[in-house]
Order: C-alpha cells, then structure tokens, then sequence
C-alpha cells in the first residue's frame, strides 16, 4: 500500500505547482478552524456559564474558573486575529489584534444581555418549551445567535476570517447560516431553524421570530465592467419590530422592508417592501391527483 501510494505523490506535487488559487504553499500564516472551533466552545462556556460543562459549578469557584476561562479565551481569539489582520496588512501591529480582542471581551456583558432576551423570546414562542434550561441546552438557535452576536462585535472591528470561520461553525452544527454582518435586535428567536439562511447586510429589529427554511437573501448583483460581481453594498431586507415570517419564505433585496408586527405567511416569495401590520399569504394551492399507469402483464 505505502508503494502504490509514494508512486502517485509525483502527481499530486505537480498539480500544486499546476492549479493555483487553492493551495497557501510559502504564504501567510492563515487562522486555524480547530483553533476557532476551541474558541467557539470557549465562547458558549463563558456565556453560558455551567450549561457547557460536565461538572456543576459552584459561586465559589467562579471567579478562579472564570478568570482562566476568559484569559485562555482571549489569548487564542488574539493569536488567530493577529494572523487573520496580517493577511490583508501584512505589517499590520500586533496590537491591534489586542484591540479588537479587548473590545470583544468589554462587550461580553451586553451579548449576554442580548442572549437573554433570545433565551425568552423561545420560551414565550414555543409552546413546546418547558424551561430556560432546555432551551439553553437544546435548541439550535440560541447556540447560532451566541456565536453571531459575538461575531458580529468582530465584523464591525472589520477583523477579516475569523467571524466568517465562527458563524459556518455554528452553521455547520445547527444548519442555520446567519452572516457575522447581520445586524439582530434583542428577543430573536428561530423556531427548528434548520435551513434558515440571513445575509450580511439584513437588519432585523426587536421581537422578530422566524421559522424553519426562512431566507433574507439578496435579489440580484450588480456586475463590473469585465462581468465580475461587485463587492459590497446593500443586498439584504429588512425586517422591522415584531414581525413573524413562517416556514420556507423567501424575501429578497437590499430596498425590500417588511414593516413592523406584520406576519409573512408560509411559502411566500416577496422581492417588494410591505407596510407595517401586513398579513401577507400565498393562494391555495392546486392539488392534482392521477391514476399511476399499470405496469402490463407478461404476456405468455
């Protein structure tokens, strides 16, 4: 096996000299997704305290654990936001990755904040729910919108790689994709989640509850002069206070609100704004039902 292996190694070596554009041979030191990952895990244990641990924690040993946690936290969040800085400014200061990794840590009180209101939000939006615990333990959307709102911190302090990293790991886990760009009020709640998609430049308000497979995507893309998209611009609705949008609709386009406390129906497709207090639906749907063809008989 190790000599039918060794004598294809010459293939594979020629097609990194041959395909460029997906190897990283003699160039930067990129951020780790294992390290971002641990960061991760880290995050929810500091936000959650003792809902991610094996072992209950007592009020006495908060402060020593907490003083650990935070400190392993923010040295590994500050070593891959120092390689992710220098991969657009290669001189740029180790300092400020420090920065960025200061200001994230002074704003870990108000996320959670934030996530204590989304924590309320499931509870009061679904019947199904028994307790704080539960959801805080179970439901994929509360582990989603941690990740983002924190995230979030660092994609406004324009640190590249490492937000995107963070929130496709909670994608990767929960199915729900929300970009770090994304700007979410407090009381958000995604009802089963799975397959719910939020762009970069969406703003959602206050008390907004979405469901499963609900997109708040971008209509079209605007194209340069060689045909290549443009970056950048206003792509995503928004979504104002106290709106509910139900199963698998899709509102599309950066001009595109939908006003406060209205409701969007299940399977709606919209690319248009909707005033406040809307109730928008599909038609009934058209059920067509045919006899199947009988396979025939072999004939003898």
């Amino acid at each position: 096996m190790e000599k039918s292996v060794l004598a294809l190694l010459n293939e594979l070596l020629d097609s990194y000299n041959r395909i460029g554009g997906i190897n990283n041979i003699d160039g930067l030191n990129l951020p780790s997704k294992g390290a971002v990952a641990q960061i991760c895990e880290d995050l929810l244990q500091i936000l959650f305290p003792g809902f991610h641990d094996e072992e209950p924690i007592a009020s006495k040993r908060m402060n020593p654990l907490s003083s650990s946690r935070l400190l392993n936290f923010a040295e590994r969040l500050r070593g891959e936001a120092f390689k992710s800085l220098r991969v657009q400014e290669p001189e740029c200061p180790a300092k400020r990755a420090e920065g960025i990794v200061l200001h994230l840590v002074e704003q870990l009180p108000r996320v959670r904040e934030l996530l204590c209101t989304d924590v309320e939000a499931a509870f009061e939006g679904d019947p199904a729910s028994q307790s704080f615990e539960e959801i805080i333990l179970s439901y994929p959307c509360i582990e989603t919108i941690a990740i983002q709102r924190t995230a979030h911190i660092l994609y406004l302090e324009k640190l590249p790689l490492v937000p995107r990293i963070m929130t496709e790991w909670a994608h990767s886990r929960t199915g729900i994709d929300i970009h770090p760009g994304a700007k979410i009020g407090a009381y958000f709640f995604i009802d089963h989640g799975t397959g719910v998609v939020i762009g970069e430049t969406c703003e959602i308000g206050n008390r907004v509850k979405l469901y499963h497979g609900v997109t708040l995507g971008a209509r079209s893309f605007k194209k340069d002069e060689e045909g290549k998209i443009k970056k950048g611009g206003k792509r995503h609705p928004n979504v104002e206070d106290g709106v509910t949008i139900y199963p698998n609709s899709t509102i599309l386009g950066g001009e595109t609100v939908i006003g406060a406390r209205s409701t969007i129906g299940a399977n709606v497709f919209l690319m248009s704004s909707v005033p406040p207090d809307s109730l928008v639906t599909t038609g009934p749907g058209e059920i067509s039902i045919t006899a199947k063809e009988r396979p025939r008989e072999n004939s003898q």
